[in-house]
């Protein structure tokens, strides 16, 4: 399976689901683990519970941020058992390994599973495209990580052998998310300094800021399209700064 498919673990608490994980990685072909700020790693019980799948572990990358382990990514889907107060583009599990195989053809993707007891955070969730969901008894949705994550690779790992059919999201490259944050960061500071936002209400900064995040996540700009959206804020600041 292509290396450019990452799994990426946000804040584990057990480490024992990391190496469970490994293990669910390597039954199905996977190999790019990354490790966001995980509790304790390495760990005995991670090995103990990898059970033959130390390579994954041992060429697991681990950051202090969620943004250096997907900044090269052009697609990001997060694993998600609950609704959000603001709608998402959902994906099921077969859906989501369609749309991981054909892209990853093209630019490395990230799959984001969070943490143990409370899963991603809503600023974790404004760096995903779409949301995938593990259908589950809706009277008990809660999943164990290394469950969750081998289900989507089994999808993938089975996905894959039927060749699926190529989705095309365009012609021309996609950004990746550190150039996206990058223009979200101006886009932020442009409508601040046309007073469209309030610095000092950031409820109401963050809230506005995160419909933003979610209408160009949803849209998938590419390249040329960031370049003109950035050139659009730098004249407008430039003509407020007069």
């Amino acid at each position: 399976m292509s290396s450019n498919v990452r799994i990426v673990l946000i804040n584990t608490s057990h480490p024992g689901n990391i190496g469970a994980v490994a293990r669910a990685m390597k039954n199905m072909n996977l190999r790019e683990l990354h490790l966001v700020t995980p509790k304790s790693f390495p760990n005995a019980d991670a090995t103990a519970r990898a059970s033959g799948a130390d390579d994954i572990l041992a060429n697991a990358e681990v950051h202090p941020v969620l943004d250096s382990a997907i900044a090269e990514c052009s697609l990001v889907i997060g694993t998600s058992a609950r609704p959000r107060s603001i709608a998402w583009p959902q994906l099921d599990p077969r859906q989501c390994a369609e749309l991981v195989l054909s892209e990853s053809k093209r630019h490395p993707v990230a799959i984001l599973f969070g943490r143990e007891h409370s899963g991603l955070t809503n600023a974790e969730l404004d760096c995903c495209h779409f949301l995938v969901q593990i259908p589950t008894n809706p009277g008990f949705t809660s999943l164990n990580v290394a469950s969750a994550v081998q289900i989507i690779a089994y999808e993938l790992l089975v996905t894959g052998r039927q060749a699926p059919t190529d989705i095309q999201i365009g012609g021309e490259q996609l950004t990746t998310m550190e150039e996206t944050e990058l223009f979200y960061k101006a886009l932020e500071e442009v409508l601040v300094e046309i007073d469209f936002l309030d610095p000092q209400s950031p409820k109401h900064l963050r809230r506005l800021m995160r419909r933003l995040r979610r209408l160009f996540n949803r849209i998938r700009l590419n390249r040329n399209e960031m370049n003109i959206l950035r050139g659009i804020l730098t004249a407008i600041r430039n003509k407020h700064s007069k």
